[in-house]
């Protein structure tokens, strides 16, 4: 089929249902998205789409078929077709008996179109019966929803039609459906005009009317009589009647007793003519055929040895004919009897009508050449000038001949069309790899207004909780293991570790070498910042345990420091541009992780104090601990929750989604707006450091602003590593000076 009809189809479960139904139904079926107009399609794509359709709406095929051609009929109207289908008959029997040269019309546009066909039967008893044929098989039940539409769309009444059976008729040859309907048409809806004046006004119309039938019957009562036997008021009387809408019933043609027009003048007016009597012999032909095929001239040659039936497929007999005598008949020639210098040709095909002479028992076929272009013409020998002056044909080679060229760019722009479509899809796929990664270098918000341009400022968030973590012995690894080693370690590790950030919903912020550091409560404000970290915490001691060291081939041990503060977070550089964290909370809470013990949570007091609220933690005291920077600190070790299980830590149970129930609040975009986070976490004892914190961040929140950052501002948040000498860098060397590594934990911290 062509792709006219997938495409109709698709425009019905688009219309009626939705697009998503159609994307349902398309992936199912496993057809493509689009369908070109003018392209053939497998009929299998056809069928599988309505077994489809019946699977999924749960109807059966009669229903979707009906459906189907109800909506045909409106989707043809749509496409341009109206005009020509309202003017194929007068009445629905002459519509549907025209259909076959619908279809013979469009298939010099769709030169490959199988179409159904359609027989009238009048029966003796009253009844009407349309006869269906066609080449696929199963789908006849289109047919009652098209009939259903024409009817009362155009003729304005109802037709019903049942199935009488279903057979191959003798007649037909090859294998096609053949489908008797049995049509009842009701009357025509009368459409009532609305009754005006009184019933005095109407009286006296009427008698005005009879008084101006009178005077014109008395005016033309004496002329003399027409040729045609009829008196001048009866002409008059049918004009009249022609007005009020009864020309069919009082019109009577008038035949004259003898045709005027010689037998040499017939066959030059008509010079693609064939009789021929109910035994096929030809009687006479018209001069152009007999030059083109010229074994017709021969007394006594048989029609059906120089031609084969192509339309309608019927046996080549007197019966068969007569009985599709209402159709549009297809002759083709046949190669061998042709002269030897026209066998390299293209055969000749004809088009015409045939009419039943009965008193002289003989079949006229009134035919022209059935050309599609003038190519078509010159590959046949054929000229212009051998079609009739008054055919038709010569106009529609030429009309055709532009409409090929226009749909041939027809095809060229759907097939741009198509490919943009395609191109258009993949940049949204690239596009939208290129947000994913960019979205995981750069919260969403900071990202989306970069994209924009605009100028992304700094923000202020009161309480986050801020970790660290570091393996083991990690110099010791990198010294005895090949480069590709600990990337395949480290890329083990870290793809555990983001999994978990996404369990969480805690933000990642950096790696380098093997660290980690991820915040909670950055960049979208929340309240359960302290319990996702520790969770976060909790679950990469997990995780390491899955990683092995490719020394030993035993898990690899990390340390993990958490604290809670309050930071400064914004994006710093152009080139390359990172969302960074500023404030003494990222000092402390890398100096718990470098303090640390392998294997071990080491949780700050402030951390701590806001754990222990909870109530869900099994945390133990360190004890105090003399910290770089910070003097003796009482410090804490994480050890489990006591509420969620390892598994749902690991997310191994709410299918990888966030454990915790809060509604986030909007992101801070605002430098000055600070997190509605309540601060009282913080101890009172603390209370005063508190205090020269924020003062130190509202002195560095202006640099950022201002785009203006120096070394020396970053040394105002002590920016200085938690270690005591270059030896202590051992969980971050990896081949590296500690000069570089302390350099990009400054543009870090």
């Amino acid at each position: 089929m062509y792709g006219f009809i997938n495409t109709c189809l698709k425009s019905l479960v688009i219309e009626r249902f939705g697009e998503e139904t159609w994307e349902k139904l398309r992936l199912k079926a496993g057809v493509q998205e689009t369908f070109m107009t003018y392209e053939i399609y497998d009929d299998l794509i056809t069928l599988r789409l309505v077994q489809e359709a019946c699977e999924m709406l749960d109807v059966s095929s009669e229903v979707v078929l009906k459906l189907f051609g109800e909506y045909f009929f409106s989707f043809c109207k749509m496409s341009g077709y109206d005009t020509m289908l309202r003017t194929l008959g007068g009445n629905l029997v002459e519509f549907i008996e025209n259909l076959d040269a619908l279809h013979s019309y469009l298939a010099l546009s769709y030169e490959a179109m199988n179409a159904p066909s359609f027989r009238v039967e009048r029966m003796d008893d009253g009844r009407i019966l349309l006869h269906y044929y066609s080449d696929r098989k199963g789908l006849y039940h289109i047919v009652p929803g098209i009939i259903e539409a024409v009817a009362k769309d155009f003729f304005d009444s109802e037709v019903t039609m049942t199935i009488l059976n279903q057979s191959e008729e003798d007649e037909r040859t090859g294998k096609k459906e053949h489908v008797v309907f049995h049509m009842v048409q009701k009357e025509k809806v009368a459409k009532r005009k609305a009754q005006k004046g009184s019933e005095e006004e109407k009286q006296a119309e009427k008698e005005e009317k009879e008084e101006t039938m009178k005077r014109m019957k008395a005016r033309y009562a004496n002329l003399q009589l027409c040729p045609r036997k009829r008196s001048p008021w009866e002409i008059v009387k049918s004009i009249v009647m022609l007005g009020q809408g009864n020309l069919r019933q009082s019109f009577t043609p008038s035949y004259p007793k003898r045709l005027w027009i010689e037998e040499q003048a017939f066959c030059n007016a008509f010079p693609f003519h064939i009789v021929f009597d109910e035994n096929l012999v030809v009687k006479h032909t018209g001069v152009n055929i007999q030059k083109f095929v010229p074994g017709l001239q021969t007394a006594g040659i048989r029609l059906d040895e120089y031609f084969t039936i192509v339309h309608p497929e019927v046996t080549f007999n007197i019966q068969s004919i007569k009985k599709f005598i209402n159709s549009q008949f297809v002759l083709k020639t046949r190669r061998e009897m042709l002269p030897e210098v026209q066998q390299n040709q293209a055969t000749l095909k004809l088009r015409g009508q045939m009419m039943w002479m009965e008193s002289l028992n003989c079949m006229i076929y009134l035919c022209s050449p059935k050309l599609r272009s003038l190519q078509e013409l010159e590959e046949r020998g054929l000229h212009l000038a051998d079609i009739a002056q008054h055919d038709t044909t010569r106009d529609l080679i030429l009309l055709n001949q532009q409409r090929l060229a226009e749909i041939e760019l027809s095809n060229q722009l759907e097939r741009k069309k198509e490919e943009l479509r395609i191109l258009s899809r993949n940049l949204e796929i690239e596009k939208q790899k290129s947000e994913k990664l960019l979205y995981a270098m750069l919260p969403t918000h900071v990202a989306n207004q970069l994209k924009e341009g605009k100028r992304v400022a700094a923000g202020e968030f009161k309480v986050c909780t801020i970790l660290f973590s570091d393996v083991v012995t990690f110099t010791n690894i990198c010294a005895a293991c090949e480069p590709i080693q600990i990337v395949n370690m480290l890329n083990a590790m870290y793809s555990r570790f983001d999994r978990l950030t996404n369990i969480h919903n805690v933000y990642k912020v950096e790696t380098i070498g093997d660290a980690y550091m991820v915040v909670g409560g950055v960049p979208v404000p929340t309240e359960t910042h302290a319990e996702r970290v520790a969770n976060f915490a909790l679950g990469m001691r997990i995780a390491a345990r899955e990683v092995t060291s490719p020394i030993t081939g035993q898990p690899i041990q990390i340390r993990v420091g958490l604290h809670t503060g309050s930071v400064l977070a914004g994006v710093v550089g152009d080139k390359m541009p990172r969302y960074c964290l500023f404030g003494d909370t990222v000092n402390t809470a890398s100096r718990m992780e470098s303090h640390g013990v392998p294997d071990h949570i080491h949780v700050s007091p402030f951390t701590y104090s806001v754990l222990k609220d909870k109530g869900i933690f099994e945390i133990t005291e360190r004890g105090e601990i003399e910290v770089k920077g910070k003097g003796l600190m009482r410090t804490y070790f994480l050890l489990k929750n006591l509420q969620k299980s390892d598994e749902q830590i690991m997310g191994l149970v709410d299918g990888e989604t966030c454990v915790y129930q809060e509604d986030t609040e909007d992101v801070t975009d605002d430098p000055k707006e600070e997190s509605p986070e309540d601060a009282n976490c913080v101890q009172k004892e603390d209370k005063k450091m508190e205090e020269e914190v924020e003062n130190e961040k509202s002195h560095a929140s202006s640099y950022l602003q201002s785009g203006k950052i120096s070394p020396s501002h970053l040394i105002q948040f002590d920016v200085t590593p938690a270690y005591d000498s270059p030896t202590d860098f051992k969980h971050l060397h990896n081949g590296l000076h500690s000069h570089s590594i302390s350099t990009k934990f400054c543009s870090i911290l």
